[in-house]
């Protein structure tokens, strides 16, 4: 695999990466800050075992000092030194184990924090964000970034604590031992400094890269997951996997570069720290040939030498790990910073006693503004009608549904509910006044009853039954083993798409709302059952404006009006008889589905 060198960095870029640096860290601050009491003890647990450590090499030093003392060897300070030694080390193990301990309580704390964040965040959302994003995407940066960011709090913060104690004491041990040898670290260190400085700013965008490249993959492969039977049915399995090697390649080949770039480090800071043992050794054998130190001394100036190099070693491999951290957080910050749904006015009222007299008035609306999709459209829903809206793929069918519910709202013009404009009622209360059942079903995790339970909190098990048998699926539930407590996964991955249908309808018309909207709500029943759930529904939701999507056009033949639809605007309008006796758009709509069916 070639790995393409990034282009040059600027300055400007520099000085802006450094400040986000800066701003990811504090704000990672403040989620490890909210728990001080496990921070403080982290700190001195890990200065405890850090400082055990390092009073081992001095022991060391004084044992074979006594060992090579010319006027004999010193028995009772060998054992003295090494029983101390074995205290210092066990002691030392003890608290770096409970260290490890605490850290691992704080990142828990820290991860669930940040998780309950975007979690939250991502409720808050308009629709407009979801739809152009993948679910995976999504998901990957609440399960994988997060966890990148959770093991960089609790190993890398960690060590560099540790480091940094272990490197200012090694050195002071150093200079009271033997300053001549200290000056020969004053030329690797600004060496290895340089060099992880400069591989950092090569790798930083090699991390950020692969989160992106994982997320796609991940949201493909969640696409690929949901369409099994759809790929299985036309026989696509060759291509999907063809596509899933391709993105995996891209996936794999994003990791490898940023880890193999990132591991650069390890090895060539060893090699460095080595140079500059073999300088002490070296150096360190000739002051003892002349008498300036003693062996045990120089024993102990090795192993701190060792200890003050270690740490930078580690170090540097922590940069590579923090590249990874710092592009996994920003992919967090990015969803717990995404601007929500915005607020209601604060002169909004709720919608209350809801009639369901409904009026758009000259509306224009657009997702991009360079392609308008509902252009000049005006409507009149009279309390208690129903509403059927027809018309060809794009036409703007499911924009109105999106704009009545204000998932979007209109760039000119204006919707009213009861002679209120919805911009000047809050959002809940709107949503609340309408039941809505889409051709995409949705079920979550847990039984029938609480399905269709879902709208209407105190609902009985009477009235989850008298919708269930509205909605035609009471006969169904009673035959399964647990009834209404049958509980479903996945989606409701185990019952036909017609009987999930069939749950949402009967969710919807349990549901206390004045106004109903049924986006293709049964495109997945046979004919016979959509009428006979359409005529349960005319009865349950008399007095209640219906609002109904339809492509079977033989369904909404008792519609009180259709709105026919071309082009984003309303090109006829009238009940089915109406249409039928004109030369209508409708009527080629409606003959074109009989021929097609004949």
């Amino acid at each position: 695999m070639s790995m393409k060198a990034p282009s040059p960095i600027t300055a400007a870029e520099r000085a802006e990466t450094r400040k986000n640096h800066g701003r990811l860290l504090k704000r990672l601050w403040q989620y490890m800050g909210k728990n001080r009491l496990l921070i403080v003890l982290a700190v001195l647990l890990s200065s405890l075992s850090s400082l055990l450590a390092l009073y081992g090499p001095k022991l060391s030093g004084k044992a074979i000092n006594a060992i090579t003392d010319r006027s004999g060897v010193d028995f009772d300070t060998v054992l003295r030194c090494a029983g101390l030694m074995a205290v210092c080390y066990v002691l030392a193990a003890v608290f770096s184990y409970s260290l490890q301990i605490v850290m691992i309580r704080l990142s828990r704390k820290v991860a669930k924090q940040m998780r309950r964040d975007v979690f939250e965040n991502l409720t808050r959302l308009p629709v407009s964000f979801f739809d152009g994003r993948q679910t995976g995407d999504i998901v990957s940066a609440i399960t994988y970034d997060i966890d990148t960011v959770n093991q960089s709090l609790a190993s890398d913060a960690l060590q560099i604590l540790q480091s940094t104690i272990t490197v200012v004491v090694s050195l002071v041990m150093m200079l009271t031992i033997a300053p001549v040898l200290v000056p020969i670290f004053a030329v690797t260190i600004p060496v290895t400094f340089l060099f992880t400085r400069w591989l950092a700013r090569r790798v930083r965008p090699m991390f950020r890269n692969r989160s992106k490249k994982l997320g796609e993959l991940n949201g493909f492969v969640e696409e690929m997951l949901g369409g099994q039977k759809t790929i299985r049915a036309y026989g696509r399995e060759d291509e999907v996997q063809e596509r899933f090697e391709v993105k995996n390649e891209i996936a794999v080949n994003a990791y490898t570069e940023a880890e193999a770039n990132g591991t650069i480090t390890g090895p060539s800071v060893t090699f460095i720290n080595n140079v500059s043992l073999a300088l002490v050794c070296i150096f360190g054998s000739v002051l003892y040939l002349k008498g300036m130190i003693r062996l045990g001394d120089l024993s102990s100036f090795v192993q701190y030498s060792r200890k003050f190099s270690g740490p930078i070693n580690e170090v540097a491999n922590i940069i590579a790990e923090l590249q990874s951290a710092f592009a996994a957080a920003e992919r967090v910050f990015a969803l717990i910073d995404a601007e929500p749904e915005p607020a209601d006015a604060d002169t909004a009222v709720p919608l209350e006693d809801v009639n369901g007299d409904v009026v758009i008035d000259d509306v224009d609306f657009s997702y991009d503004k360079e392609r308008p999709i509902i252009t000049d459209f005006d409507l009149h829903a009279a309390p208690g009608s129903l509403i059927a809206i027809v018309g060809p793929t794009g036409a703007g069918k499911t924009t109105i549904i999106n704009l009545l519910m204000r998932f979007y709202d209109v760039d000119s013009g204006e919707i009213r509910v009861d002679g209120k404009p919805i911009k000047g009622l809050t959002r809940s209360s709107l949503r609340k006044a309408y039941a809505m059942v889409l051709q995409d079903t949705w079920l979550f995790s847990g039984t029938i009853f609480d399905n269709i339970a879902y709208g209407k909190k105190d609902a009985t098990m009477e009235e989850v039954v008298r919708a269930a048998k509205a909605a035609r699926i009471h006969s169904y539930i009673s035959r399964l083993p647990e009834g209404y407590d049958t509980i479903l996964t996945d989606n409701g991955s185990g019952i036909s798409k017609g009987q999930k249908q069939l749950l949402t309808i009967a969710r919807a018309m349990l549901l206390d709302a004045n106004m109903l909207i049924l986006d293709e709500a049964t495109s997945n029943v046979d004919t016979r059952t959509e009428q006979q759930i359409q005529a349960a529904m005319r009865e349950l939701m008399k007095n209640k404006t219906c609002f109904v999507i339809a492509h079977r056009l033989s369904t909404i033949r008792n519609a009180d009006s259709i709105l026919v639809m071309r082009g984003g605007r309303v090109v006829e309008q009238g009940t089915h008889e109406t249409l039928m006796a004109q030369r209508s758009f409708y009527r080629e709509l409606y003959r074109a589905q009989f021929d097609a069916c004949e």
